[in-house]
């Protein structure tokens, strides 16, 4: 009779061998796992469900109820694709209460936002789990509260070369075809500036990485944070648009003034009365 220890010992020594190696992998994963990765009960995965049941309630009816955009019973696109917008675009869009929009039209003007920070967060967190796209910019991305003067001025120049012709010069906005406009930037914080030339809404072009680099993206942001800041020394600001607006005071209220002088004047000066003159025969 074959002794069976030889065999027994060669079957222990690949179980062995087998535990070693799953051991190795486990240990391998857990060290080189992702820091943002986490479990299916992790706070992430929690903030992705509570987007996924707000965008159920509030946007599917225009977007589909899996974002990938909506139509009419006439075939009419209600509301685009999300999927691939990135939680950038969701974060310009719903906190600058553009979205969700009361209804359609050429241009969705920007409103105080119906979504809470954190809400806003959880729907962007939603949307970005769909499909890789911009992510919401960090902090110092777009931090310009110690820009030097020499960022300003290299903003002044990418914004009057990329962006006057919408948003004039002044970054005050203006008309464009179809019943668009390009909005002022006056009141636009720094985060939705990055954000906006992240994911290009609307009719605005993309900016990204590879077109705008970060840096100049702050710069730019710098520059129109100096507008914002600037005041109008000399008196009335009259918009900030150029000799247009100066053009239209001046014939207005310049020579429509003196032409009520005139006018007043006018009825001031004494009436003489002309008596006809009579002829002899």
């Amino acid at each position: 009779m074959r002794d069976a220890r030889p065999l027994r010992r060669g079957r222990a020594a690949k179980a062995l061998v087998i535990g070693a190696a799953l051991l190795t992998v486990g240990l391998a994963y857990a060290v080189l796992l992702p820091g943002g990765a986490v479990g299916a009960d992790g706070p992430q995965s929690q903030q992705i469900e509570e987007g996924r049941r707000l965008f159920a309630v509030g946007c599917s009816s225009c977007h589909g109820l899996q974002a990938e955009g909506g139509t009419n019973g006439e075939g009419r696109v209600t509301g685009p694709s999300l999927i691939g917008v990135g939680a950038a675009a969701v974060d310009f869009q719903v906190s600058t209460g553009r979205m969700p929009a009361a209804q359609t039209g050429a241009q969705l003007p920007p409103k105080p936002p119906v979504y809470s920070e954190q809400e806003i967060a959880a729907l962007a967190a939603y949307i970005a789990s769909l499909a890789p796209g911009p992510a919401v910019p960090a902090e110092q991305a777009y931090d310009v509260s110690q820009a030097t003067q020499q960022e300003i001025v290299r903003g002044g120049e990418l914004f009057r070369t990329n962006c006057t012709a919408c948003h004039n010069f002044s970054g005050r906005g203006g008309a464009l075809p179809n019943g668009r406009y390009a909005p002022s930037l006056m009141g636009t914080t720094p985060r939705n500036m990055y954000q906006a030339m992240l994911t290009g809404p609307q009719q605005m072009p993309v900016f990204s990485d590879a077109v705008l680099l970060p840096e100049d993206k702050r710069a730019v942001i710098a520059y129109i944070v100096s507008l914002q800041q600037q005041h109008d020394p000399g008196g009335f600001g009259l918009g900030r648009l150029g000799p247009v607006s100066e053009g239209l005071w001046g014939w207005l209220i310049g020579i429509g003034s003196l032409v009520a002088v005139a006018v007043w004047i006018g009825a001031k000066v004494p009436r003489v009365a002309h008596k006809p003159s009579h002829t002899k025969d």
